[in-house]
């Protein structure tokens, strides 16, 4: 089996609802994603995947998307409030937690058919979680 990751930086910023801690209050993270790739054989370029391409397709709607936003659970009252001040953020259907964030980023290389098996996001240098299916 090969396998291959690639790395993709960005900074947010969340809350966490229903959390009896620091992060219940809005804070910010430079968070890292880390995607695994696997292929029992090579490509005609002895390539699992194109770096580049990875990063066209994850890096490209990460900037879009998370990337100097706040993300946000769909039902946290600073939804609102940040849209009615133009503000940049992301609405998820669950809790914006490192495992939330993994299985996001996993379906979406999912949907873009990448042999993807696994994401590990990593919320601070010491703290990641992953997902995979």
């Amino acid at each position: 089996m090969y396998r291959i990751s690639k790395d993709i930086h960005f900074c947010y910023g969340h809350r966490l609802l229903n959390y009896d801690g620091k992060c219940a209050h809005p804070h910010g993270h430079n968070g890292k994603i880390v995607i695994r790739l696997e292929a029992e054989k090579l490509d005609s370029r002895g390539m699992v995947y194109d770096f580049g391409d990875v990063k066209e397709m994850i890096q490209a709607w990460v900037d879009k998307e998370l990337d100097h936003k706040m993300i946000l659970k769909k039902e946290d009252p600073l939804v609102g409030i940040l849209k009615g001040l133009n503000e940049p953020c992301f609405v998820m259907d669950d809790n914006p937690t490192a495992e939330s964030l993994a299985k996001l980023i996993y379906k979406l290389g999912k949907s873009k058919n990448l042999p993807i098996t696994l994401v590990t996001f990593w919320e601070t240098p010491s703290s990641n979680a992953s997902y995979s299916e």
